[in-house]
């Protein structure tokens, strides 16, 4: 199916329906068109490793890239975020964590910090921070991990603004998108996001979180709609 020349104005949900991958490609690709060609370099670089490292991961019935793809353009289309390292970060921001083995290289004594060092050298020690503060620890097993969870997010992003950027993107695909989500995942996954929302709301409404009036209303308009959904799934009787 041919792409429509109004791609750059379609929802991302539209887009992943209908076009697929090859859709948030091309959207991926407009947005970037807003940078210089060294910057679009360096995108181009992270899109081209996130794919790789993710080439065979799955997120229900999707390649994993949509998702990673829709963090990006979130920010850059619906947060105006310009600043680089910050979208490359997006789009890495689960390779740490997925795949650390396969950063880091074979024979790593700890794969997290020698795969983060291998994002410092490839893409500058800001971004490497970045996904660090977005990746998740070892967890206490005798412990709830989903509460585990939130203390790590609140933890994390309490001393880092712009990882609260990329988090915010990545919450809002897995929170307001849970309704794509399909079979028993989808009560776990609401379950696990909907405490969340007040701690994003108090993130995102900090003066130190890098985004303007705007697009922060536009995010509290995004919260609403993942707790009415999350509401729907958990609060309504079988």
């Amino acid at each position: 199916m041919e792409l429509p020349p109004y791609l750059a104005t379609m929802p991302m949900h539209a887009i992943t329906e209908i076009h697929g991958e090859r859709g948030l490609l091309e959207r991926f690709r407009l947005e970037i068109q807003a940078f210089d060609p060294a910057a679009r370099e360096r995108l181009t670089e992270a899109l081209d490793l996130a794919a790789d490292l993710h080439r065979d991961d799955r997120r229900v019935r999707e390649p994993y890239l949509n998702h990673l793809l829709r963090v990006a353009i979130r920010m850059m289309h619906h947060y105006q975020v310009r600043d680089v390292d910050v979208i490359v970060a997006g789009l890495l921001h689960d390779a740490v964590e997925d795949h650390p083995d396969e950063l880091a290289g074979p024979g790593a004594a700890d794969p997290t910090a020698a795969a983060l060092a291998t994002l410092a050298d490839r893409f500058g020690p800001r971004v490497a921070r970045l996904v660090a503060a977005v990746t998740n620890p070892e967890y206490d097993p005798e412990r709830d991990p989903h509460v585990q969870y939130r203390e790590h997010v609140a933890a994390s992003l309490d001393r880092e603004p712009w990882a609260r950027v990329i988090k915010i993107s990545d919450f809002t695909d897995n929170g307001v998108g849970v309704v794509y989500t399909i079979g028993p995942k989808v009560a776990r996954s609401a379950a696990k996001y909907r405490p969340l929302v007040p701690v994003f709301r108090d993130l995102i409404s900090r003066p130190d979180t890098p985004l303007s009036a705007p697009v922060k209303r536009h995010i509290f308009a995004q919260l609403d709609l993942a707790e009415e959904r999350f509401s729907a799934i958990l609060d309504t009787p079988n």
